[in-house]
């Protein structure tokens, strides 16, 4: 037998797998993990048809079809007033997790330390401890989960090679505004210090406006790598088409990884989401308006219930606190929920290194058709 050791010993089966596969097993409702249960546009649907029927099915460029990349840029454009160079700042990835990892694997190099904030997503620790960087883990603050710009200071050494900052924010649904990333741009002024800025859930923001993107501050733009997801924003998660904007010299960099991990994304998809840009771009700016409706029928649903909601102002997750309902902890309390209730949530202390000890809290995806989203109050309620 071949004996080795493991890249990645801690690492073990997503709470995500988990909960969903119990979920699929008892039939329960799946509130859990983070993907619509309704299709994407049809007008989407056609045009990757179209290519595959009319022979778009070679590699695409290692950046990403140019269509596409031209068409991003617009978007951009029409909705930040950003100018960003299709060429060489914009580059079409296999996801935005690989763009994450390509990005983390460019420059953290051992021994770097990267910043993140739990809770966060499950992927970043894995890719800094891939690239030999350590991890260190700085947890969010009160119910609007705030950056502790304290600890933060205290935290930068010679050793900080990167800060990973996720908004808006999965799993809380919380955001950062103009004046947090002001403050950022001051921690990091003068230091040799890149910004990897998670903004999957950009096209998700409740508040009067548009989330606030980091690259309208010209002082932090050279440090950012930026990066999206078309699986949010067109309902299309299975399709794992995503991109990062950065400017030339780090795309430079990243797109060597990318270039030996997938080289090329999917051709016909990327043809297709250059036509829905085109077409249908007013999809991708109602896509908030879209998500708010969700958000606000959920949480007033929930009014009458034993859970305390955190109202988010971004994504489509909503996290509830339990503590009055029950003093399990939240992994036990969401086995309980599929075995008795037969719904499923994912608890919030996996998203951490060091969870708060009396936290009580869950989340729930509410990118969910009308139907389900009712049976969901049905069942919550009753708790």
């Amino acid at each position: 037998m071949f004996n080795f050791s493991s890249k990645l010993p801690n690492v073990g089966q997503t709470i995500f797998t988990t909960i969903s596969a119990k979920a699929t097993a008892s039939g329960a409702l799946n509130l859990g993990q983070g993907f619509p249960d309704f299709d994407g546009d049809e007008f989407l649907k056609q045009r990757v048809t179209h290519y595959i029927e009319e022979g778009f099915n070679q590699y695409a460029p290692m950046t990403g079809v140019q269509s596409l990349r031209e068409s991003i840029s617009t978007y951009f454009n029409k909705k930040y007033s950003l100018k960003i160079n299709p060429d060489t700042e914009v580059t079409v990835t296999s996801g935005a997790t690989e763009a994450l990892t390509a990005s983390i694997l460019a420059f953290v190099k051992e021994g770097d330390e990267v910043i993140i904030f739990d809770p966060s997503y499950d992927s970043y620790a894995p890719s800094i401890e891939l690239a030999g960087g350590v991890a260190i883990r700085l947890n969010l603050v009160g119910e609007n989960f705030s950056i502790p710009f304290k600890k933060l200071e205290e935290s930068l050494s010679d050793k900080t090679r990167m800060i990973i900052i996720n908004s808006p924010h999965n799993p809380t649904g919380s955001s950062l505004g103009e004046a947090d990333w002001k403050r950022i741009a001051t921690l990091i002024a003068k230091r040799n210090i890149l910004i990897l800025s998670d903004e999957v859930y950009e096209g998700i923001y409740f508040n009067e406006g548009n989330h606030f993107n980091p690259r309208k501050l010209e002082a932090i733009r050279d440090s950012l790598i930026s990066v999206y997801s078309f699986g949010k924003s067109c309902h299309m998660t299975g399709w794992k088409v995503g991109y990062f904007i950065a400017s030339e010299n780090l795309s430079y960099e990243v797109r060597k990884l990318h270039q030996y991990i997938t080289f090329s994304t999917f051709t016909p998809a990327q043809m297709a989401l250059a036509d829905y840009i085109g077409e249908k771009m007013d999809n991708f700016l109602e896509l908030g308006e879209f998500y708010k409706k969700k958000c606000d029928f959920l949480v007033e649903g929930l009014k009458e219930s034993r859970f305390k909601v955190l109202k988010p102002s971004s994504t489509y997750f909503c996290l509830l606190d339990y503590s009055e309902i029950s003093s399990l902890r939240d992994v036990d309390f969401c086995m309980k929920l599929i075995e008795e209730h037969s719904i499923a949530a994912i608890p919030i202390s996996v998203f951490y290194e060091n969870a708060p000890k009396d936290q009580r809290i869950i989340r729930l995806c509410f990118a969910k058709n009308q139907e389900t989203l009712e049976r969901a109050l049905e069942i919550l309620n009753a708790i």
